[in-house]
């Protein structure tokens, strides 16, 4: 009898970390072959992932390569994951994106930045891997200075620490940050969370004096909590915009303070110049629906029909 299903697909996981080009997809196909051939229930469910991934590798199947340290932004914000060699960033950053890089449990596996990005809600936030700091990066040790104007040129920061490891090489990391003048919002990602006890997140979290979440790339519902706590670090609110007579709603990013004008705007200059105010739902209003002049200021989460 097969085991359970949940147990299956973290083992399946587990199974394709650090896997990558032909040697992912010959894992995937022997995975496949090993499942129950059930046509319905939750093991279909599974071998229809796995096709997924194998026909997703294909179209990935080349490692990513950077012939520059210069970084081209997109999307509404830049994330740089930063940390101490082989703290987890590159799986954490395959994890969270469509992007497949070279990982390995050795140090500098990655070389340069890596750009991915990751929609979140609907909103496309950029993530860069900078590749593992060593202590005197700030006095160009390892090239490290010209990784620091990469993180420098971010808007937020994650700090990356392996949960089973020791703190020292992320104090190292944070040391170098302080050198080169380098502070940002930030917060710590505690990677590899499923080889390690829960309470390991507080105690990182009380030791630096930041916020700490737990993620495992093997655990779906860390991963969701950790794209909307990236949301938060990114300081902006996303507002859906809704066509007069449309259910849909197209998902945009705006500053904090935003009003219906600048909502607006989104969509034509002319339009912020003669709109007369919004119907708005959610957060910022009372109830859905609700008329609201231009300089109504919007909150996170607002869904706004512009009149």
């Amino acid at each position: 009898m097969p085991m359970p299903h949940r147990t299956q697909m973290q083992v399946i996981k587990r199974r394709l970390v650090g896997k990558e080009g032909s040697e992912r997809i010959k894992e995937l196909r022997a995975i496949l072959a090993e499942l129950p051939g059930y046509k319905s229930g939750p093991y279909a469910d599974i071998r229809k992932w796995v096709a997924g991934q194998i026909e997703e590798a294909r179209v990935r199947k080349k490692t990513v390569h950077r012939d520059s340290i210069a970084v081209r932004r997109e999307g509404v914000a830049q994330i740089a994951f930063v940390g101490p060699p082989n703290a987890g960033k590159s799986s954490l950053l395959q994890a969270l994106s469509s992007i497949q890089i070279k990982t390995g449990d050795y140090a500098f596996t990655t070389t340069r930045p890596v750009p991915a990005v990751t929609r979140i809600n609907g909103v496309l936030v950029q993530l860069v891997e900078i590749p593992g700091l060593i202590e005197g990066a700030a006095d160009d040790r390892g090239g490290g200075r010209a990784l620091l104007g990469v993180l420098r040129g971010a808007d937020a920061m994650v700090l990356c620490q392996d949960a089973t490891a020791p703190l020292d090489g992320l104090l190292a990391v944070r040391a170098e940050l302080e050198a080169a003048g380098i502070d940002k919002r930030a917060l710590v990602a505690i990677t590899k969370l499923d080889e390690a006890a829960p309470q390991r997140v507080a105690e990182i979290s009380e030791r630096l004096g930041l916020r700490a979440i737990g993620v495992s790339i093997l655990d779906d519902g860390s991963l969701d909590r950790f794209r909307e706590a990236l949301w938060e670090l990114t300081g902006l609110i996303r507002i859906h915009l809704r066509s007069p007579g449309l259910d849909d709603a197209e998902p945009h990013a705006l500053s904090p303070g935003a009003s219906v004008v600048d909502a607006a705007r989104l969509v034509h200059h002319h339009l912020a110049e003669t709109c007369a105010g919004a119907r708005v739902s959610g957060p910022s209003v009372k109830f859905d629906h609700q008329r609201v002049g231009r300089d109504h200021v919007l909150a996170d989460g607002d869904t706004v029909e512009i009149v």
